[in-house]
């Protein structure tokens, strides 16, 4: 994207974190399983300002897999980024946070938002909002350990009848940390419902530190929606870019006052998508790229002409020359018809 934009235009004027001035405050969303380096690599020239790993669960350094030492691989032109962690321990996520700082990373993100049941079940990711000193004790630690900037990701509270979203933000301030995202559902909507963008504008309101906004972001109008409401300092795009990146380069657009992009044409999906395969192959080898392949690549034929045939066939392959071949087929195909790309399937 160009560095050179009008800022005049941009909706939000962007923020410093430590040495790195994010002009454009759009970020991508850490997913586990979905936005490793191979994925990364890709959303990030739709004018991501920020990116972030997937979650690494502080044991899993402190026991040194290898699978946890590919999860933090940060590729060169990703900076600024930041490696996300999550425990409950201080001191096993402090050497996790330094471990973070170790392998490249720009800023440490602490994870209490997560609501799977097996990271709650060990008091970390949004089960420590249930604790508020156990929070400031962690983040304390943190910020103390490291000498990069630390951020926190957040829901807004465990429950309904427990939301505590503004303490959360006040402490998070406190405790030095130097942005706060805010994923607008409590931990017992898991992703089910709608995400009250309200509860991120009392983060936004009770602390002084960015605050970036983050739960059903969709599109362009979505974003600057949620910009209204809450009155955020930015904005995180998550489960929309499964299978669409693109969607970060029109909330990109939104975000900078420039037009809409065009949606993409076969060729340009096939472009994606052949480069997304490669880098998963590359990335983690044939054998597990073909598993990860199996998801991403059905995610992108999602909504598409002939869609559902192609996911029956795709989703049972194992050799990877004929998944390259038959996906080839099947999305270049789809030029053929380019006025009908969009089907029901």
């Amino acid at each position: 994207m160009d560095s050179d934009l009008d800022k005049s235009k941009h909706l939000l004027p962007g923020f410093k974190l430590g040495n790195f001035n994010i002009d454009v405050p759009l970020v991508l969303a850490p997913m586990a399983g979905i936005t490793d380096l191979p994925f990364r690599k890709i959303c990030k020239r739709f004018g991501v300002g920020l990116v972030v790993t997937e979650m690494i669960a502080s044991r899993a350094v402190d026991m040194g897999r290898e699978r946890t030492e590919r999860m933090a691989e940060l590729g060169a032109e990703e900076h600024p980024a930041s490696i996300q962690i999550a425990g409950s321990d201080p001191l096993f996520v402090t050497e996790a946070a330094r471990w973070a700082v170790g392998h490249g990373a720009d800023f440490v993100d602490i994870n209490m938002g997560c609501p799977v049941k097996k990271i709650c079940k060990q008091t970390a990711g949004s089960a420590m909002l249930k604790d508020e000193a156990l929070v400031a004790r962690v983040l304390e630690a943190v910020v103390k350990a490291v000498d990069v900037p630390v951020t926190l990701k957040i829901r807004t509270g465990w429950d309904e009848v427990s939301k505590n979203v503004e303490n959360i933000a006040r402490i998070a301030e406190e405790s030095g940390i130097q942005m706060l995202t805010v994923h607008g559902r409590t931990r017992a909507q898991m992703f089910h419902g709608h995400a009250n963008w309200e509860d991120i504008g009392l983060a936004k309101a009770a602390c002084s530190i960015p605050v970036i906004g983050n739960g059903d972001i969709v599109d362009g109008e979505s974003a600057k929606e949620m910009i209204r409401i809450s009155n955020c300092d930015g904005v995180m795009v998550g489960r929309a870019v499964q299978g669409n990146p693109w969607v970060l380069g029109e909330v990109y657009a939104a975000l900078t006052g420039e037009p809409k992009p065009a949606a993409p044409t076969a060729e340009e999906r096939w472009a994606i998508v052949i480069e997304h395969m490669n880098n998963l192959a590359e990335h983690h080898g044939v054998k597990f790229a073909s598993k990860m392949a199996r998801k991403h690549v059905i995610w992108y034929s999602k909504g598409l002409r002939g869609s559902a045939d192609f996911r029956s066939h795709f989703q049972v392959m194992n050799d990877w020359q004929q998944m390259l071949d038959f996906a080839q087929g099947y999305f270049l195909g789809l030029g053929e018809h380019e006025d009908e790309l969009s089907d029901v399937a």
